[in-house]
């Protein structure tokens, strides 16, 4: 049976054309080389307000901006999720983090549970995060924490019941030549095809 698998694509310019998008594309096709079916959402292209009340957190699925129901349907229907963002001031494009905030509200990925803590919805899937960046990823890695990166992974995904998590992460992008952007790409649709296998 083909693994359903669904790309976030957190990078915030709608005109794409960028790394992250380039990757993106290449890991939708290691994962139908694979036999997957690939759904992507472009966070770019979607028109949603940031969230800003505890009230409108609260309303749980029921008060997501319409603009913003297929894409939580696409998660639900999703076993495997690649999310790729660039790292931006450290951490991820408001845009991504404004995404996750309005689609992952309580009743999407996390369900009413007992004694105040909530019940994971998103339990069996499973998740890659790639992350685009200036610095070497090993300064990222060892010297910053991967703060971010980690803090998606705990604080939302895991959280959210998505194991394994699996990261990417792509240092030195604008250093780099172009010969050597189309090997990372290369290799990033292999990374599709084997987590779709």
């Amino acid at each position: 049976m083909a693994k359903k698998v669904l790309i976030l694509q957190g990078h915030p310019d709608p005109a794409g054309g960028g790394l992250c998008h380039a990757l993106a594309d290449a890991y939708a096709a290691g994962a139908r080389d694979a036999g997957a079916e690939v759904r992507r959402v472009e966070i770019a292209q979607l028109d949603f307000p940031v969230l800003r009340t505890k009230a409108d957190w609260s309303a749980g699925e029921a008060g997501a901006p319409e603009s913003l129901r297929p894409a939580i349907a696409d998660s639900r229907w999703a076993e495997h999720m690649l999310i790729i963002y660039p790292l931006w001031l450290g951490t991820m494009p408001a845009l991504l983090k404004a995404f996750l905030e309005q689609a992952y509200r309580p009743g999407v990925a996390l369900l009413e549970g007992t004694k105040g803590f909530p019940k994971p919805a998103f339990t069996g899937k499973s998740a890659r995060v790639a992350v685009t960046m200036g610095m070497p990823a090993l300064a990222y890695r060892w010297f910053f924490g991967a703060h971010s990166l980690k803090s998606l992974e705990r604080n939302i995904l895991k959280f959210a019941g998505v194991r394994p998590v699996r990261e990417s992460l792509f240092g030195l992008v604008d250093a780099g030549s172009r010969e050597d952007a189309e090997k990372r790409i290369a290799k990033f649709r292999e990374t599709g095809r084997k987590d779709a296998g």
